[in-house]
């Protein structure tokens, strides 16, 4: 039986002539029992699309690991590919990440206190947001307009190790228990006015195509020509580091850790990757950094006989000072997060989204109160061609104040060192 693809619902606040293509609500399928025919169906359409959504379904574990070794059968390798990195207390993954002793490649994250959940005697868990990670504070607690809480994106980011093994290609999210009807405003908060109504708990999505195709044509030549540099072990070494309050990227104030104080690293595992990747489905060209983690930019030169009138960087350059870096990514990649082309997915029980890792950014969004559970998950971040990443539920968790969000993630990482396609 072949799929059905129907448009994702947008919001309000979406434009939908940069949607025409982006997000497809897949129907007449179980993610969980595809057939050969089908699985090629739905990754033809992933990549087509960057997000596919699956609404009700309930997956097994054994389930979801097929789902995940269908994208890259041969890799077997979860986390970040060196776990001492992952769970040094040094990292900045580490304080929303609690290890499973019974599945140690399984790792909670959450907002609440836990007892007693599959080997883990207690934990206590904190929802990742903006107020333990950005420079600055919200300018203002409630929205004046519409008397909402504020929020704001966390951290843009793509799941990736960013050392030693290549980025996943896909990223899957099952939700049990989400928030009903509360809203709250995401606000930017960087002078330009801009905000966004989103649903508590709200992982929000932009597109990398669009954030290509909506540059001028002058920065448009220097994406085709760049690529970035990462720092080793980026996660480390960017952990003292505070973010801009659009989560775009750090800001620049010298908090990240040196060299020298990192693990030890090698710098045949740095990695250099594109700054725009080639759909291999499609053949679109997808922006694609994750700004955090940006250390150094390096820009080929103008082809022989190209035009060079208006033309940056025309005879290449290879960037280094941080500053500089972080202000060229954040003028290119700035535009896209605008509010008319966020995707704020709108969490339903039972939904499982699957994205293009290599094609969008996504972020958390969303405060939650310190006593509202909610759990998640995951082993360390993507290291592989292909993530999973599902929630399921336990009566096993509490105190239960009424959970705002119920969202565990149970992930499972498989990969391989390969790059990603060049232009």
């Amino acid at each position: 039986m072949a799929i059905v693809l129907v448009p994702l619902p947008l919001p309000a606040s979406a434009d939908p002539s940069k949607f025409a293509d982006f997000g497809r609500e897949v129907k007449n399928v179980h993610p969980g029992e595809l057939t050969p025919e089908q699985f090629a169906e739905v990754q033809d359409a992933l990549y087509r699309h960057d997000a596919l959504l699956f609404r009700d379904v309930v997956l097994t574990p054994a389930q979801q690991y097929k789902l995940t070794k269908a994208f890259d059968p041969q890799s077997e390798s979860y986390g970040h590919g060196n776990n001492k990195t992952g769970s040094t207390q040094k990292s900045v993954l580490h304080p929303d990440l609690k290890t499973l002793p019974g599945q140690p490649q399984v790792q909670l994250i959450g907002n609440g206190v836990v007892h007693d959940h599959e080997g883990l005697a207690s934990a206590t868990l904190k929802h990742p947001n903006h107020t333990t990670f950005h420079a600055t504070p919200l300018s203002a607690p409630t929205d004046a307009a519409t008397g909402r809480d504020t929020t704001r994106f966390y951290r843009w980011h793509i799941d990736a190790a960013l050392y030693d093994l290549a980025p996943p290609r896909v990223t899957t999210l099952y939700a049990l228990t989400v928030p009903a009807g509360r809203t709250q405003t995401c606000v930017y908060d960087d002078g330009t006015g801009d905000a966004l109504a989103v649903p508590l708990g709200t992982t929000a999505f932009v597109s990398g195509r669009t954030m290509f195709e909506i540059l001028p044509p002058a920065w448009k030549s220097v994406a085709v020509r760049a690529r970035v540099r990462y720092a080793p072990h980026p996660y480390v070494w960017m952990a003292p580091a505070r973010a801009l309050s659009t989560g775009l990227g750090i800001a620049s104030e010298g908090r990240e850790r040196a060299l020298g104080e990192l693990p030890e690293w090698e710098e045949g595992k740095v990695q250099t990757l594109p700054v725009l990747w080639k759909n291999p489905v499609t053949g679109a060209l997808h922006f694609q950094v994750h700004p955090c983690g940006a250390a150094e930019l390096l820009i080929a030169p103008l082809p022989a006989g190209a035009p060079r009138e208006d033309a940056l960087y025309p005879d290449g350059a290879h960037l280094t000072d941080l500053k500089d870096v972080r202000e060229i990514l954040y003028k290119m990649q700035r535009p896209a997060i605008a509010p008319s082309l966020v995707y704020p997915h709108d969490w339903r029980a039972h939904d499982l989204v699957l994205f293009h890792n290599r094609g969008v950014l996504h972020s958390v969004v969303g405060s939650f109160a310190p006593d509202a559970l909610s759990a998640w998950e995951c082993p360390g971040r993507s290291v592989s061609e292909a993530i999973l990443e599902t929630a399921r539920g336990s009566d096993k968790l509490w105190p239960m104040p009424t959970p705002e969000w119920l969202f565990r993630l149970f992930t499972l990482k498989t990969g391989a060192r390969q790059a990603p396609d060049r232009t």
